[in-house]
């Protein structure tokens, strides 16, 4: 075991910054955040600066090692998780971004993957790469950027400009622009990466138009990535664990066997369930995804993707004022003994699995004059118990194994309403861990392993600890009549049949 043997975990996420301090029993010791502005330059576009992200990323960093008393070396290494598929490009010389960042909520490139479907695209990119054509993901985006900003395309084909996800800008970042690489679970989601082969594949470059030279080299999770740059820190740090932020979250809840799944629930919701060895075929528009490499043996996971969890709960606050602290949602929800027929369909950014429809827009539907706040405050905390329902029974009807329990992790999982409202739909355990900050915990795991802070994963698995587990009490008949009024409510917002 190293001396230093706390770990500093970067959570870049898609409203916010974290750091956290994790000693070696893997308990938090200090948090430092900080939220930073959401660009909307068209309906459906969403955008970041990069420039925003490294000043948060670096001051929580050092506000964290502060809060904990720590010198940079008494830090073992920095694990790094981040919002997946949000792309930024920059000049190799100057570090300088060429644009905002593209986030994975945008939808801009949504005319370019009706074409590539129509051009009869979609089968080569699942085949290799176990996703949809679909705007969130990022190979889009990028040949977006290449194509809007003057010059771009020539310059990236020249070599002069960089792609990465939000991991890999940092990681240049953080290393002084010496490194310029990923790990497996971020260049899955580009649609650029072969998930079988395990490298970047020349026809899917092409056919999205993205230069190779681009590209970052792609390692595992827990791997010594580089060091911190002079003048960072008080003495160089090794970046040893990078994933995107679901994987991250697999991994913190400890889901090592195939067939444990987890659930996370923050702006979005994703739920990943382990597949082990073997990279699960969904036949129902879920996605097959890496969970983590470790010493070059991929474990895979079959995942589904709710694009607004948390982001609803925003919406009633900021965008029409219906409560004012995103908490109210859990007294409100508990002030009505049910949600009085309202249902919202929360597809502010189109809807992801099991649907995929890009187009989809958000709806409320049930309202009478009898309905009041509490009413659609419950109505968005229901929404994402049964956009989790759609999930677990897609991956059951790709022939899955219904999951006997699930990990929830992520903000809104602190609300025990929704979590005994999720083990009533679900119909099995829910499963609330000590400390919810999982996605950091992943990242702190991942770059503990690969700098000898954990021996294993026998030696992580030790570390989880269950807080509370909420079983099913619901009665089946209401069940079934709440299920069945969802699903009318979705099937009257899909922009095509369903």
């Amino acid at each position: 075991m190293t001396q230093a043997t706390h770990l500093l975990a970067i959570d870049q996420g898609t409203t916010s910054t974290r750091a956290i301090v994790f000693n070696g029993q893997a308990r938090p010791v200090a948090t430092a955040q900080a939220e930073f502005a959401q660009h909307y330059p068209q309906p459906g576009w969403v955008e970041h600066d990069p420039e925003d992200i490294w000043r948060d990323v670096l001051g929580t960093a050092r506000e964290a090692l502060a809060k904990a008393g720590l010198s940079a070396r008494q830090v073992a290494a920095i694990g790094i998780t981040n919002q997946r598929e949000t792309a930024v490009i920059w000049d190799r010389a100057t570090g300088e971004p060429i644009h905002r960042a593209i986030v994975w909520q945008d939808r801009r490139t949504a005319d370019v993957c009706q074409a590539l479907k129509s051009d009869g695209a979609e089968p080569l990119v699942g085949a290799r790469t176990g996703l949809l054509i679909d705007p969130y993901f990022s190979g889009t985006k990028v040949a977006w950027m290449l194509d809007h900003v003057p010059g771009a395309r020539a310059r990236a084909e020249r070599g002069e400009l960089a792609f990465g996800t939000i991991d890999s800008f940092l990681l240049w970042r953080f290393t002084g622009g010496r490194v310029h690489a990923t790990d497996v679970t971020n260049a899955g989601r580009t649609m650029l990466y072969d998930i079988h082969r395990q490298c970047w594949d020349e026809d899917l470059c092409r056919l999205l138009r993205v230069p190779l030279q681009i590209l970052p080299q792609v390692h595992d999770n827990a791997h010594e990535f580089g060091t911190t740059a002079p003048g960072l820190f008080d003495a160089p740090i090794p970046i040893a664990g990078m994933a995107g932020d679901q994987q991250a979250a697999l991994f913190g809840q400890a889901c090592f066997g195939a067939g444990e799944a987890k659930s996370t629930y923050g702006t979005g919701c994703f739920m990943l369930l382990n597949t082990g060895e073997t990279a699960f075929t969904s036949h129902n528009r879920l996605l097959t995804t890496p969970a983590y490499r470790l010493g070059g043996r991929m474990t895979y996971a079959l995942e589904g993707s709710i694009f607004v969890a948390g982001a609803a709960v925003k919406w009633l606050r900021d965008g029409i004022g219906v409560i004012t602290h995103a908490r109210d949602t859990d007294d409100m929800a508990t002030q009505v003994p049910d949600s009085h027929g309202v249902y919202m369909v929360p597809a502010f950014a189109g809807l992801g699995a099991p649907h995929w429809d890009p187009d989809a827009r958000g709806a409320i539907f049930g309202l009478t004059l009898g309905s009041t706040q509490a009413h659609l405050a419950r109505a968005a905390l229901e929404a994402v118990g049964y956009q989790t329902l759609d999930l677990a029974r897609t991956m059951e009807a790709d022939g899955a194994r219904y999951p006997a329990a699930l990990r929830v992790d992520g903000g809104m999982a602190a609300n025990d309403w929704l979590c005994q409202f999720l083990a009533d739909l679900l119909e099995t355990t829910v499963e609330r861990p000590a400390h919810l900050e999982t996605t950091a915990l992943g990242a702190a795991f991942f770059a503990g392993l690969a700098t000898g802070v954990w021996s294993g994963l026998d030696d992580l698995a030790a570390t989880w600890t269950c807080s509370r587990r909420f079983v099913p009490v619901m009665d089946a008949a209401k069940r079934q009549g709440l299920v069945a009024g969802w699903h009318d409510a979705v099937s009257r917002t899909l922009s095509r049949p369903a």
